[in-house]
């Protein structure tokens, strides 16, 4: 296909909301829509970076609302905040922020913590194995959250790292070994969960579930995926790259 055709097929645009010390979520996305013609990623930042967060305890409003305005302006078919702080702060934070971004845009929107809500209940999955590239008090306090939401962690691992940028040098190699501990451990997990878009799992996940036999969904994938959905695209297509989360119709 020549460059004028592809990018002639591009009539869907998704906007996405990134942190702005994330490295990895726009990298993600455009190798996801990448096996997608018919979808063009556009995206915007706010201020999230750093080893300490001005509003631990919710969202600065504000400035997502002013970055979804910026990619309002393209008039997008779907907004997402490809964050993964709802899975720390209670997922009640990430539906007052859609709904503030739905009101100020009236365009469509969700989080990828909204879309791993919606595909969990869609799968009756409550049993979770929970990796991150977080420090200690940070993964406590991501899995007393999903408690909360009846998502029960049975087993867990996390890399110790607490500044934001840091989470993406990760090495893979380090990742693979951490999902593999989880699935292998006894409590016999439902799924992993890697969590933290600035994490890269998303790009090792085709291969562990084809090794492991057990669904992976990691946040940064999660929030590309409900957005295409949302956006009506069948996204099908990127299962074979990305995992058997693009599968997934929900």
């Amino acid at each position: 296909m020549d460059a004028a055709t592809s990018y002639a097929r591009q009539r869907i645009f998704i906007g996405t909301i990134t942190p702005s010390g994330n490295t990895v979520v726009e990298r993600v996305t455009l190798g996801i829509v990448r096996e997608l013609p018919e979808v063009s990623a556009h995206f915007s930042r706010t201020p999230v970076f750093g080893s300490s967060d001005p509003s631990p305890d919710n969202y600065a409003t504000e400035g997502f609302v002013a970055a979804a305005r910026l990619l309002a302006h393209a008039a997008p078919n779907v907004l997402v905040w490809n964050g993964s702080k709802g899975a720390g702060l209670g997922f009640d934070h990430d539906r007052a922020l859609v709904a503030a971004i739905r009101d100020e845009t009236g365009i469509a929107t969700t989080t990828s913590i909204l879309g791993l809500e919606q595909l969990l209940r869609a799968r009756g999955i409550t049993r979770v194995a929970v990796v991150t590239p977080y420090s200690d008090e940070g993964q406590r306090k991501t899995i007393d959250c999903l408690a909360r939401e009846g998502i029960e962690c049975v087993v867990e691992a996390h890399a110790g790292l607490a500044d934001n940028l840091s989470y993406a040098s990760v090495p893979l190699a380090q990742i693979q070994s951490m999902v593999r501990s989880a699935v292998t451990a006894a409590a016999k997990p439902q799924a992993v969960l890697c969590l933290c878009t600035n994490f890269p799992a998303a790009v090792v996940v085709a291969p562990l579930e084809a090794e492991l036999g057990l669904p992976i969904y990691d946040t940064t994938a999660l929030g590309a995926w409900h957005a295409l959905r949302l956006a009506g695209v069948d996204t099908a297509p990127a299962a074979a790259g990305w995992g058997s989360l693009f599968n997934e119709a929900v």
